[in-house]
């Protein structure tokens, strides 16, 4: 295989949550620029309209509250209409509270829990037959730098986090000798809505940024080459793995 198409998602059919913003936009608008046909799926239908009318690629869109666990096997159902199966899952979409665990409330912890691990698991199920019957398949999860580090007021998000690691390795173990090979990314510290608090504290990111071993926080595009490598055949031996994408954070 010649090295440009060793990373090619040319036609691919892909879906990315949390595709209104931040993280899981960069991702949807580097797939459809690389050509691959792009489902987006945010719970904010004016933003995702607003995103997909600027023209990245072939694209559809989908409103859906994905912490709404009800609702998940239609979701998947929906977002095969626009291109057929899916080839690729993204499964960008997530949340942080940002409570103290002794203020923890029931309402809080199960929407991190439904959102940050529950949809990605039960989209994945829902769309693995099709990547099956292909013989080929990519899911990409988020993880965090919370998947192994304990911050303050991150009891429900680091639980998530931490669970969506153990559940990538898992997902590799029940499906990559079926074509389809599932791995997580874990960010550091990029100015996106999900981080924005911390961002709001010049001090706090300007810490953070020392804190890597490049001596910066991330950009969006610092994402675009980890996530061309899971999407694309250039990753067919990778599987069950997180890939921390953190300029050197987790390295100090």
């Amino acid at each position: 295989m010649r090295p440009a198409s060793l990373f090619s998602v040319e036609g691919k059919i892909a879906v990315v949550t949390g595709a209104s913003s931040g993280l899981g936009q960069g991702a949807a608008s580097l797939l459809a620029a690389q050509g691959a046909l792009v489902v987006a799926i945010a719970r904010r239908a004016d933003a995702l309209a607003d995103w997909s009318q600027q023209g990245p690629g072939e694209t559809a869109i989908l409103a859906a509250d994905l912490s709404d666990r009800s609702c998940l096997a239609d979701v998947a159902a929906q977002a095969a209409k626009p291109f057929g199966a899916p080839d690729i899952l993204i499964n960008a979409a997530g949340v942080n509270t940002r409570r103290p665990a002794d203020e923890m409330t029931d309402a809080d912890w199960d929407v991190t829990q439904n959102l940050n691990v529950a949809a990605p698991f039960f989209l994945a199920k829902s769309m693995v037959p099709g990547m099956q019957n292909k013989g080929w398949g990519r899911i990409i999860n988020f993880a965090s730098l919370q998947s192994r580090r304990a911050f303050a007021n991150g009891i429900s998000y680091g639980a998530s986090k931490g669970a969506v690691e153990q559940m990538t390795r898992a997902m590799a173990e029940t499906w990559s000798a079926h074509g389809i090979t599932a791995n997580a990314l874990a960010p550091g510290f990029f100015h996106t809505e999900l981080t924005a608090p911390v961002f709001a504290d010049p001090e706090l990111a300007a810490r953070n940024a020392a804190q890597t071993c490049i001596g910066r926080n991330g950009q969006v595009r610092d994402m675009d080459g980890p996530m061309m490598f899971f999407c694309s055949s250039a990753s067919d031996y990778v599987t069950g793995q997180v890939l921390f994408v953190d300029g050197g954070y987790t390295a100090k």
